[in-house]
């Protein structure tokens, strides 16, 4: 009996192995290959073309010690992700709340705060493109209506930053707002009216109610947005140019500069190692002090 259910159990166990073993090759040949594959090129001499030599820890040297823009771009990053997540998660908010009183059209609204989410990138940016250039609507408005110039956004180093923060917001603005306001209706009426009867009202509700038993999902979106913003690629490579000089190149798009302009891979893989290694610090930092302001249970 015990030799049958034996069989039985290997037998169900080849069935099982035979189901994933497509996704296991698919794994292995398109995440774990290509990741082990990065950590060996991030040790050599990788030109595209070319004989490639061993340097050890030697691109890693090179970026911290003499590559003249890694640190511009890793200071770029930082100033784009400090200024984009605060902003995205505080608008976003913001709608979400003000979108989930019921208002005459609401779901419409939402809508079109969501379209820029699911519009391909590229168009976004060359619309803001157009709009942002000496001769483009904006300041063409502005003069019509105004007697201004304004300013020209895309060559000025601070401004060219601020309309790459401001575009990534509108863009990115809808998606945070859908997982605020599914929460938002969530969340259990019965403790949102004893908060009023005990004279909780409008920011202190806010404040003391409402935020703490949205919090998980206020980490959510923080955390997934702020591994967004360090990784900021398309909309600088697309807008700006990384420009002007290298203002606005994030780290992302410096190691794409070196691995497709520049021909150097190995350079381009061990920068792309330092910035997975920034994410990680930060992600299990921000999941540390989680502890102390998200509450899972209401």
């Amino acid at each position: 009996m015990s030799s049958s259910k034996g069989a039985l159990s290997r037998a169900e166990s080849r069935q099982a192995l035979g189901f994933v073993s497509p996704a296991l090759v698919g794994l292995g040949l398109f995440t774990l290959f290509p990741v082990g594959l990065s950590i060996v090129m991030s040790l050599f001499n990788w030109p595209t073309f070319g004989t490639r030599t061993f340097n050890g820890f030697g691109n890693y040297l090179k970026l911290f010690t003499v590559s003249p823009d890694f640190w511009p771009a890793m200071r770029n990053t930082f100033v784009f992700a400090i200024a984009y997540v605060p902003i995205n998660i505080a608008c976003s908010l913001g709608l979400a709340v003000a979108l989930s009183s019921r208002i005459r059209g609401r779901g419409a609204l939402r809508v079109l705060f969501f379209i820029p989410v699911v519009t391909p990138m590229v168009a976004n940016i060359l619309v803001w493109k157009m709009l942002l250039q000496p001769q483009g609507a904006l300041n063409g408005a502005s003069q019509a209506w105004l007697g201004i110039n304004l300013p020209h956004f895309l060559a000025d180093p601070f401004w060219a930053m601020t309309m790459v923060v401001v575009m990534s917001v509108w863009q990115g603005l809808g998606y945070n707002m859908l997982i605020f306001s599914a929460v938002l209706e969530q969340l259990p009426e019965s403790v949102i009216e004893a908060a009023r009867i005990d004279g909780a009202t409008g920011l202190r509700l806010f404040f003391r109610v409402t935020l703490p038993m949205i919090s998980p999902a206020l980490f959510f979106a923080t955390v997934m947005t702020m591994i967004g913003s360090l990784q900021v690629f398309a909309q600088p490579q697309l807008l700006t140019g990384g420009g002007p000089g290298n203002a606005t190149q994030p780290i992302a798009q410096f190691i794409y500069n070196n691995g497709f302009k520049f021909q150097d891979l190995g350079l381009a893989a061990a920068a792309a190692w330092i910035l997975f290694a920034v994410i990680i610090v930060l992600t299990a930092l921000q999941f540390k002090a989680q502890k102390k302001w998200v509450h899972y249970e209401h």
